[in-house]
Formats: C-alpha cells, structure tokens, sequence
C-alpha cells in the first residue's frame, strides 16, 4: 500500500531503543527521512549505523534528553537546518518507574510530569506552527494501555499519561482545520528493555521468579503473547500517513484485545 509519505520528514524522540527505534525504522522504510534522539552517545551511534545499514535511507541522530527543556530546543534547530520543516512528529519517552502511592515523593511526581507530559508538550510546540502553516502534519504519542486500564503498580504513569491523552484530544480539535491531525497509541505489553525492567521488579517484590511474573503479565492478553516493537510501529505509520487523514483526536489500543471495555 502507498502511504503517501514517502520524502516527508519526521522526528522520533527517545528513539535509540525499542518502540521509538522501530517506529524510526518504519518510516525509514517507507521512504521518510527521519531524526532520532537518545541520552545515551554510544547507543545512539549504535542505533544510527543500524538503521542506516538496514534502510539505506537518510536519517539523522543527536544526542538529547527529552527532559531537558535547551537539549529539546537544540535538537529540533538541528533538525530544521538539515530537514527545512518536520511534518511528522513521534512523541516517545520512557516510563517513570514502578510502584504503590506511598513510594514516590513530590519529585518523583515531578520527575514523572516532566518526562511524560512535558516533554510531549514542548516537541508539540516547536513543530506545530509550521505544519499549520503549510496544512499538513501528523502528531502521534506513544502511551500505554494504562490510560484505558490503569495498572495497580503503575501509578506514575497511569496519571501524567492521562494528561497527555486530555492534551492531545483538545489540541486535535483546535488544528484539525489546518491540516494537523493528533493522535495517541496506547501500547500494550510489548517486549522492550522496560517490560524487562518491570518484571524484575515486581519479582524481586513480590517474591515470584520472573517466569512466574511474565505469565501472570500476559495472562489477560487474548493473544498469549505480548507484542513487539514492529506490531506497534506499524500502527503508528498508518496513523502518520496519508490514508488516516480523517482520524483525529483518538486513542488507539494496539494490545492483543487486553483492554475488554467495549469503549476502549
């Protein structure tokens, strides 16, 4: 299927590993030039000669923490001096760790809002005004199934990811005349590094090896299986192409049926 994409430009953040590298890789493939971001300098290097060696396309990577508001802005001057104009643009980010209420402190609550919502906010806003401007643009962010069922230990993230899907429905309402369409994908279990970091940690908490955790995580998934990162990449590309033009302000479930509401 043409997507209509091919030769447009889009921005990957967090995107050295797991769901932001496959997202990155997909749209390489599909013709895109693309630039990718990550706090780590040698896995960020290592990402850039992959992706080169698999796609042949053109993409770029620099060093930069989404939390940090000059690296952001640094990131995306960059970009716009090699690209010109971004037209499509990833939302990613790590999670805030695990645990109860009890657990985490103002800063924690801070470092959380700052990651996951903050971040979203200020890429958001250095891109948006050109795709207004030129009537066309795609805004897509990486969330988790926990803003449709909220995790008992995941109480970080099934807040701050909730603003993000609050922000994201208002502003698709406020751009969807200019071209700009906002949408998020809840993602669901997926074997990333993260998943990893979970489970060893609910094992070590509840005293449970981490075969037991693993199975306990995907018993509730239809599939029996969790997904990896390409199955979600793939989701993205459809929404960041041509062929969604006409789907704004929705969260979609990309979870092997996880979710059993029949308004998810």
């Amino acid at each position: 299927m043409e997507l209509g994409i091919r030769g447009k430009n889009a921005v990957v953040l967090a995107s050295t590993r797991g769901i932001g590298k496959a997202c990155a890789k997909a749209l390489l493939e599909e013709g895109v030039n693309v630039a990718i971001c990550g706090r780590n300098s040698e896995v960020l290097e290592y990402t850039l000669h992959e992706l080169r060696n698999i796609t042949g396309a053109h993409v770029l990577g620099f060093r930069c923490d989404v939390q940090d508001k000059e690296q952001l802005k640094g990131f995306f001057r960059k970009v716009y001096d090699e690209f010109g104009k971004v037209d499509i643009l990833i939302n990613n980010a790590g999670g805030p760790p695990s645990g109860y209420f009890l657990d985490f402190n103002d800063q924690d609550w801070v470092d959380a809002f700052m990651l996951n919502f903050m971040g979203a906010i200020r890429a958001t806003r250095l891109v948006l005004p050109g795709m207004m401007e030129q009537k066309w643009g795609r805004i897509i962010n990486l969330t988790s199934i926990s803003v449709k069922e909220p995790i008992k230990d995941l109480i970080l993230s099934n807040s701050i990811r909730l603003a993000v899907i609050g922000f994201a429905k208002t502003l698709s309402q406020q751009v969807a005349e200019h071209g700009v369409t906002v949408n998020n994908i809840a993602t669901g279990l997926t074997k990333t590094e993260r998943i990893e970091n979970l489970i060893t940690a609910k094992s070590e908490r509840e005293k449970k090896s981490k075969e037991e955790v693993y199975q306990d995580m995907i018993k509730n998934v239809p599939m029996k299986r969790m997904a990896t990162p390409d199955e979600i990449a793939h989701a993205v590309l459809f929404l960041a192409s041509e062929k969604a033009s006409y789907i704004t302000g929705v969260t979609l479930p990309v979870d092997g049926g996880y979710i059993k509401s029949s308004l998810a």
